[in-house]
């Protein structure tokens, strides 16, 4: 497997002859993603900006099929509070050991994939780089009633790396390149019980599931010999009396809810959504790289950045569509229909982010959505536009929405079923509400959702309660094959 080195920027003293190294901008400006899979990407950037050069140089990579260290996960997981407490009680034992440090109550180690420049430490940061498995770390460690303890732990740049420790970098990296890549450390078992937790959140405006559907899933649960229980945001403490976590609440990365869910993965639990999903369909620039690597058809697209932008009216023309990587429920997607309208939203958006979607402009009077589960179609209806807007919610006017109209898989055209798979497929095998247009006899993606809507009135139009049964009956499996037996389960 061939090794490139990402950095922000070019570094003069960093040269690894027989090994790539390029910059950030280039490696997410290279057309049709880079072409080679068989590549691990060591991203040397600082990460630590959410939709910053770094953050898209791991996500592109997960893309475009390759190995970045550090993946996506890894750089939100260092935001979170409640992870770097668990990585301290991980380490606790070798810092006890092997910690010994007089001159002060702080200590600060760093860790260039696992190996210590000052040489005094060398099983404590490999240990940081087995765990975390960013390749260049900054640990803080405080003394506390004569315990050191881990205080902080963030990912670095190669621009953090002090002069003297340039040498002993580059020959970390060289070691690196030639090694084989190890695999991932299994996750434990839970708990035995099979009870499920719907995270909901009633206070939010824009609910993936109304009440009416919650209750349903409540229902339906004995039906598939579990037990669920709704919860709110405040009881993450609470997260460990359960057996798996089905969120139903909107997700937002660096958010409590995604700390739900890297919390119940982390405890080895089925978990929908589970926080890879999370990451990928909430950026719209990963998308459509992994789409355009596997081939599914999307309308024409540019990825922009700030070298680009002149080439979206001649590529697109007007209108076109913008869209920031993250919007959700149609917010901050805008139909551009002038140059300096153009330029303005263009703007706007580079203060968010590093990248931006531009699309050719599609009108359709709906578009399909397909609900796939386990690798499945589950559900088809058609979403039509909001009354006199060309979106299917009207953010501008109080959120209106156009009506849905649910029918059987089998009355769908097979085409737009099979598409819809194949891409949730590239995702996982989570629940996904895959969105399509269709003109004429072409079919296009334009996104792959996490947390999609299941509304009791109108994604369950055909199905009726069979629909929360199949999508408990799925957690119930999971339980089972997770305890090493199977649940008892009733009829979908």
């Amino acid at each position: 497997m061939r090794t490139v080195f990402v950095t922000d920027q070019k570094q003069e003293w960093f040269e690894i002859p027989d090994v790539g190294v390029v910059s950030a901008l280039g490696y997410l400006a290279e057309p049709d993603g880079g072409g080679d899979s068989s590549v691990r990407v060591v991203n040397l950037c600082r990460t630590g900006r959410y939709q910053g050069r770094g953050y898209y140089v791991s996500l592109l990579a997960e893309a475009r099929g390759q190995r970045p260290l550090p993946d996506v996960k890894t750089v939100e997981d260092l935001k979170s509070d409640t992870y770097v407490r668990a990585l301290s009680t991980r380490i606790e034992p070798l810092v006890r050991d092997t910690l010994h440090h007089d001159e002060s109550d702080r200590f600060e180690l760093q860790s260039y994939l696992g190996k210590d420049p000052a040489r005094r430490h060398e099983a404590l940061a490999e240990m940081l780089f087995a765990s975390v498995r960013a390749p260049l770390l900054r640990a803080v460690f405080a003394r506390n009633a004569g315990q050191w303890q881990l205080e902080a732990v963030q990912a670095i740049g190669i621009a953090d790396i002090p002069s003297q420790d340039r040498a002993f970098l580059v020959e970390a990296l060289k070691a690196f390149a030639a090694e084989a890549p190890s695999s991932a450390s299994p996750r434990r078992s839970g708990s035995d019980k099979p009870r499920i937790a719907i995270l909901h959140d009633p206070d939010e405006p824009h609910k993936p599931s109304n009440e009416e559907a919650l209750q349903r899933l409540v229902r339906a649960a004995p039906l598939v010999g579990l037990e669920a229980e709704l919860i709110r945001p405040d009881a993450l403490d609470r997260l460990q009396d359960f057996d798996a976590l089905f969120n139903r609440a909107s997700p937002e990365v660096n958010g409590v809810i995604y700390e739900f869910v890297r919390r119940a993965q982390s405890l080895g639990m089925p978990v929908v959504d589970d926080p890879e999903s999370i990451l990928k369909c909430l950026n719209k620039v990963y998308m459509h790289e992994l789409m355009n690597r596997h081939r599914i058809a999307t309308p024409k697209t540019l990825i922009v950045h700030r070298g680009n932008i002149e080439q979206i009216v001649p590529t697109l023309g007007l209108p076109c569509v913008l869209k920031l990587p993250d919007s959700g429920f149609g917010l901050d997607v805008v139909k551009i229909e002038s140059e300096d309208g153009l330029q303005q939203q263009a703007e706007r958006f580079f203060k968010v982010s590093e990248l931006f979607v531009a699309q050719e402009w599609l009108p359709t009077g709906f578009d399909w959505r397909v609900g796939v589960y386990d690798g499945r179609p589950l559900y088809v209806a058609k979403y039509f536009m909001a009354p006199g807007h060309w979106k299917i919610i009207n953010a501008e006017e109080g959120m209106t929405e156009g009506k849905t109209q649910a029918m059987a898989i089998g009355e769908a055209p097979g085409h737009v079923i099979d598409m819809a798979v194949r891409a949730a497929n590239l995702i996982g095998r989570g629940l996904y509400g895959v969105d399509l247009k269709q003109a004429g006899d072409r079919v296009y993606l334009i996104e792959v959702n996490c947390n999609p809507n299941l509304d009791a009135g109108n994604e369950d139009q055909v199905l009726g309660e069979a629909l929360y049964r199949e999508i408990l009956g799925v957690f119930a499996r999971r339980i089972g094959e997770r305890r090493g037996g199977s649940a008892e389960t009733g009829k979908p």
